[in-house]
């Protein structure tokens, strides 16, 4: 007999499935039946809100959905941070977990793990939560949640299973396979866009992170109009050291003014969300008269007036907005004049201070072409958000905009360097950030992970610290002691160094690289 754990484990192995993130419990115990006979990896953290973490860097490094196990109740509340990030960043997760007993749902018995209404807690979070009652739901139910991930905003999604129904036999369920895509690029709206296009003389590109998988087509339409390309932090990247590239951030006054001066925007992927459009909090952003809005979304399209809205994939709408155009002369003369010089103003607008933090991300970059680097909130991340061109698409992302999870990068790192091997990964986090997370150094050693992680260790949560100054407020819990970060990986068994400041940072990075295993730099700062 085959049972519903079995077939499930079948079926997420037919929807390409490679590797899970999970940790066994007694609720769970039969999902696991089948997994050790299968292709698929387990990869056990110390934390369910690893695993979240893990399968929304498994995720963004490979551009396939990252899949997690957790048990009822408290394993899976562990892992609601992590789906909340997921939701704000429009990453695909799913999270398969337990629940209790169907006889016993919402009679609060006190039951191990039980919640009063864990479904209903779930469908807050994920973009759908679904209980799987007999082994016909399960091809419907894993369709309808890779159907989402491919054709629309991903996101996460939560599928849970009673514990009575795990056992039941599923013999004969096969695989429900959907080619579900995106909608089409409509085709008059295209032709209105390309027409407003033709007549702009100031045109500009805002790109967010669901333009990242479309360097090419941005590309060339940003060269056939000779429109400067922004990009949030989710799109750092694109266009690396092209002049029409500007790898800053909407909130700073120089972008801004670029964008007040442009008489066309057009918006690819990008939701216009405060932590990019607004860091400051100070109001200042204004949304784009004229504005084309490109996103895959028809919610997000709504969300945001706009003069023209087309819902498709980015590189497809981009791709046809530029045949639509024709071949030609850039329309204007002066977009890598414009770039350029708001990229200078920018850059001295982060100030001294940012700038000398941005140093130490540009020298993981260079140190490590093409690296992978996943972000915390510290302080050279948020400098870098601000301020930042990466070599690679899709290479930088981290917490620190959006949802703002503390403890994300150890942890999202891992799933990174596991979708892509071939890639330095590099975790640069803080002392604060890490201390979330820090168990997650066995996980990698386990997992044989050779992410780097670079610890910008500050003594304290210092963002926060000047955010209080700035306002008059005396700073309170804002000195954790950090741990000796070097002692606490050699316990794991893993090799790990101290350096003073980021001058000797290429070098400790080389050597962490040489390795081949999992390795800790420690950058003690004032």
């Amino acid at each position: 007999m085959t049972t519903i754990g079995e077939a499930l484990i079948t079926l997420l192995e037919a929807h390409g499935v490679d590797i899970v993130f999970g940790i066994p419990g007694v609720h769970t115990v039969e999902l696991y039946r089948g997994l050790a006979r299968s292709k698929i990896r387990h990869v056990t953290p110390r934390h369910e809100q690893g695993a979240g973490f893990m399968a929304d860097g498994y995720a963004r490094a490979s551009g396939k959905p990252g899949i997690a196990f957790v048990i009822t109740g408290p394993g899976l509340t562990n892992t609601i941070t992590a789906m909340g990030q997921a939701r704000a960043d429009s990453v695909p997760i799913l999270v398969i977990s337990g629940v209790n007993a169907t006889p016993t749902l919402g009679k609060g018995l006190g039951h191990l793990h039980e919640l009063p209404d864990q479904r209903g807690m779930m469908e807050k979070v994920a973009l759908f939560s679904h209980r799987v009652t007999e082994a016909g739901e399960l091809p419907g139910v894993l369709a309808r949640a890779f159907a989402l991930f491919s054709s629309s905003r991903p996101g996460p999604v939560h599928i849970e299973i009673p514990t009575d129904v795990m056992s039941l036999p599923a013999n004969g369920i096969v695989p429900l396979l959907r080619n579900s895509a995106p909608p089409e690029p409509d085709v008059a709206a295209i032709a209105e866009a390309a027409r407003l296009c033709a007549s702009a003389r100031r045109p500009l590109i805002l790109a967010g992170g669901g333009a990242k998988a479309a360097e090419a087509p941005l590309q060339r339409l940003a060269e056939r109009l000779g429109a400067p390309v922004v990009q949030t932090a989710n799109a750092r990247g694109l266009l690396y050291r092209h002049p029409l590239g500007v790898p800053a951030s909407p909130s700073l006054k120089a972008v801004r003014a670029l964008m007040a001066d442009a008489d066309l925007v057009i918006a690819a992927g990008t939701e216009f969300g405060p932590t990019d459009y607004d860091g400051y909090g100070d109001g200042g952003f204004v949304l784009p008269a004229n504005l084309i809005r490109i996103d895959i979304g028809a919610d997000q399209l709504a969300r945001r007036p706009a003069r023209i809205s087309i819902q498709a994939d980015c590189g497809a709408a981009l791709e046809a907005l530029h045949a639509e155009l024709g071949t030609g002369e850039a329309q204007s003369g002066d977009g890598a004049a414009r770039a350029a010089a708001t990229r200078q103003a920018a850059f001295a607008e982060i100030g001294p201070a940012m700038q000398a933090q941005l140093r130490a991300v540009e020298t993981i970059r260079d140190a490590l072409p093409g690296a992978i680097i996943v972000g915390d909130s510290t302080q050279p991340v948020y400098a870098a958000n601000l301020y930042y061109d990466h070599d690679r698409p899709g290479g930088w992302f981290n917490a620190a905009t959006g949802f703002g999870a503390l403890g994300y990068g150890p942890p999202a790192a891992i799933g990174a360097v596991l979708a892509r091997p071939e890639a330095p990964v590099v975790c640069l986090t803080g002392d604060g950030g890490f201390q979330f997370t820090l168990p997650e150094l066995g996980a990698a050693l386990d997992a044989a992970a050779p992410v780097i992680f670079a610890v910008w260790n500050n003594r304290g949560y210092r963002e926060i610290e000047t955010s209080m100054l700035d306002v008059g407020v005396e700073p309170v819990g804002v000195s954790p002691a950090p741990p000796d970060f070097c002692k606490l990986a050699e316990a794991y068994g893993i090799a790990a160094e101290r350096i003073s400041g980021a001058g000797g940072l290429a070098d400790a990075l080389g050597r962490a690289r040489a390795t081949g295993r999992p390795y800790v730099i420690e950058i003690s700062v004032e």
